[in-house]
């Protein structure tokens, strides 16, 4: 299927993308960008990983920045330079089901989870199961592991 939002979406991905490169290093987490636009275009909020607590991941930081009950939620897109985790061992949900309960109608992201710390992370599935459209845009997948390229083995988790 032809993504009519491609442009825009390639832009405001690469801007996420940047982001994760704001993270603090971890050794034992991603460094991940993440950006929230309403269904207008207008950004809503940002947040990367580790930005305002050790254990925060990216999407959690940018949804922590709005309201609950934003009804701009309902529609929304969410730009992450990662595929939302499906699983989380720091806290009770996971991205994937943060994203699932605010109601976003699109998901883009950059690269896939791989399973350096998750095996078989399933969060585009989860999202587009409960209707969500998810769309990946692989050609900023090697930017994206630019800041995470000390948790890489042997490039097999390209």
């Amino acid at each position: 299927m032809t993504n009519p939002h491609l442009g825009v979406d390639v832009l405001r991905l690469t801007e996420a993308v940047r982001l994760a490169r704001s993270c603090p290093q971890s050794h034992g987490a991603f460094s991940v960008g993440a950006i929230v636009f309403d269904a207008a275009g207008v950004e809503m909020s940002r947040g990367y990983s580790r930005e305002s607590d050790p254990v925060v991941h990216a999407e959690e930081g940018a949804l922590a920045k709005l309201a609950l009950d934003d009804e701009r939620l309902r529609g929304a897109t969410l730009y992450s330079s990662l595929e939302p985790c499906s699983i989380r061992a720091s806290r009770p949900r996971s991205c994937t089901r943060i994203i699932l309960d605010s109601g976003f109608s699109r998901v883009v992201f950059a690269w896939r989870e791989p399973d350096t710390f998750v095996a078989d992370c399933r969060g585009r599935h989860l999202l587009e199961e409960r209707g969500v459209e998810v769309v990946e845009i692989p050609e900023l997948a090697v930017a994206a592991m630019e800041p995470n390229t000390h948790l890489l083995r042997s490039g097999r988790d390209r």
